[in-house]
């Protein structure tokens, strides 16, 4: 079987709702990177047989099939086709997946996978609308915050240990950002203040400096009354976009691209749709299995934070060393713009793999409605 291999990376800053970014259309967002990219790599756009973009909500300015109107905007060659994928948040993820698929299945040589969502400009659910009584008669849907709640009662989560969780989050994230850690793999975004006046967006936005277990405390819970899961110790609603070139090994020769990563393994499970979010738990476990390793084999984990409870459950079946997981802070502190969240783990895990001389890194994510991607990827 053919490989499949990460050769390089680009994401946008992440900007909080109605911050810095959110004055520029997603499309264009997705444009910029997708240019700087391949400017980057000093790839030839033609040479891209596919561009998969995850994107959740596919309306208003992220409709029209976003995957092919992004490359037209790059001015990629008209010949360049693109497909946007939702996959829920792991919608990036599963593109890098079905991009490293199409190369491994010799389908394609050269593949861009990316990510997007405005979610200032595009509201999260208004691609949606009743449930089908078919659906409700055998399921007892719910919002996502109350399956967070569901997973803390379940794991015996305690508020404190949510919040507690959420300040190492920021205190990660804004350690990295004051150090520059994440410079290599940000573009910075040219745009316009709310006056009108230019301005430049060149790091995350969500890491709150000022934030305090007190301040946490102080927060009502959103979702059930006595509950525990609050803005918190939930991940924020952001914008952003990400960008990541795979090829193949007979690729990188004729290209001459010096690849980062492997592909290693893929994975994508389903669970009960009601408490939903614990779908990282078996895709880890499945992951693993396909990838012939352990637990212990892998260097970085990157989990992501959709909610602190998530993560927290998923660490009391594996026992991580948690110096490893989320190393640099997670949805919680960096936000989670759904379409490239995924894209942003992945290429994160690689950076740090290289910091840290590692081999594996995991990537895994939650979905609505019960489901997790996880993909392993090996340093090159």
């Amino acid at each position: 079987m053919r490989e499949a291999y990460i050769v390089d990376g680009i994401r946008t800053p992440f900007g909080r709702r109605n911050g810095g970014l959110s004055r520029v259309r997603p499309d264009d967002l997705a444009a910029d990177t997708l240019k700087n990219l391949v400017d980057r790599t000093d790839i030839d756009p033609k040479s891209v047989e596919d561009v998969r973009m995850g994107c959740v909500t596919q309306v208003g300015e992220q409709g029209y099939n976003i995957g092919r109107l992004a490359p037209l905007i790059a001015g990629f060659p008209v010949e360049v086709p693109g497909v946007s994928i939702n996959r829920m948040c792991a919608s990036s993820l599963e593109a890098l997946n079905q991009a490293a698929q199409a190369i491994r299945a010799d389908v394609h040589d050269v593949v861009i996978a990316a990510g997007v969502e405005s979610m200032s400009r595009v509201p999260m659910g208004s691609d949606g609308s009743t449930f089908s009584d078919g659906l409700l008669s055998r399921y007892n849907i719910v919002p996502q915050g109350i399956s967070a709640e569901m997973i803390a009662e379940r794991w015996g989560l305690s508020r404190e240990a949510l919040d507690q969780f959420s300040l190492e989050s920021h205190r990660r994230a804004l350690e990295a950002r004051q150090s520059g850690y994440f410079a290599e793999e940000i573009l910075p975004v040219e745009t316009v203040d709310v006056e009108g006046n230019h301005m430049t967006v060149s790091q995350d936005e969500g890491p709150r400096a000022g934030t305090s277990l007190e301040k946490m405390k102080s927060l009502r819970p959103v979702f059930k009354q006595d509950g525990c899961v609050t803005a918190a110790n939930s991940s924020q609603i952001t914008d952003g976009s990400v960008a990541l070139l795979l090829a193949s090994e007979e690729a990188l020769k004729r290209h001459q691209l010096t690849p980062r990563a492997r592909v290693a393994a893929m994975a994508v499970v389903g669970v009960d749709p009601v408490i939903m979010l614990t779908g990282p738990i078996p895709a880890t476990a499945k992951v693993l299995e396909k990838a012939g390793l352990k637990f212990e084999d892998i260097d970085v984990f990157e989990v992501n934070e959709a909610f602190a409870s998530v993560v927290l459950a998923w660490g009391e079946e594996y026992r991580p060393d948690w110096n490893r997981v989320n190393p640099h802070g997670g949805a919680i502190a960096l936000g989670h713009p759904l379409g490239a969240s995924g894209g942003r783990l992945a290429l994160t895990a690689v950076h740090e793999l290289e910091k840290r001389n590692g081999r594996y890194a995991l990537i895994t994510m939650c979905i609505g409605w019960g489901m997790a991607v996880a993909t392993i990827l090996e340093r090159v």
